[in-house]
């Protein structure tokens, strides 16, 4: 699989997640509810976790073999794409750490800034994916 390929399926993974997750939050699940979904939301949460893990070095491994011009505002971003990333990893993990996962537990994980910046850093284009 490409670098290009490559990077593509953990944006998605992470975009897929995202989407997921509001469509969770918009249930109010708790208890029974909760525990019913548990297997999906983790699965999720496993595949985003996965992703950001390794979204970083594939936009610095891309733009090595796609040069952009000019460089420096790229690779400045993937600095900030990455320490985003990090931190969103710890909160996947730290959710995926718990008993129930509620809906109001991911609602709060999707509000996070570090992983809207991952989505923002799709939506920007570095390069297109």
């Amino acid at each position: 699989m490409t670098t290009r390929a490559q990077l593509k399926t953990q944006v998605d993974a992470i975009e897929a997640s995202y989407e997921f997750f509001l469509a969770y939050a918009a249930q109010g699940a708790t208890g029974d509810a909760a525990e019913r979904a548990d297997a999906q939301v983790r699965d999720f949460l496993t595949k985003m976790e996965a992703a950001l893990g390794t979204v970083g070095s594939g936009f610095r491994e891309l733009i090595a073999i796609e040069p952009v011009t000019p460089a420096e505002p790229y690779h400045a971003m993937i600095d900030v794409l990455e320490r985003d990333a990090k931190d969103a990893r710890t909160a996947v993990q730290f959710v995926l750490a718990q008993s129930m996962i509620t809906s109001q537990l991911v609602d709060n994980l999707n509000s996070s800034t570090h992983v809207r910046a991952m989505l923002a850093m799709h939506q920007a284009g570095v390069p297109t994916v």
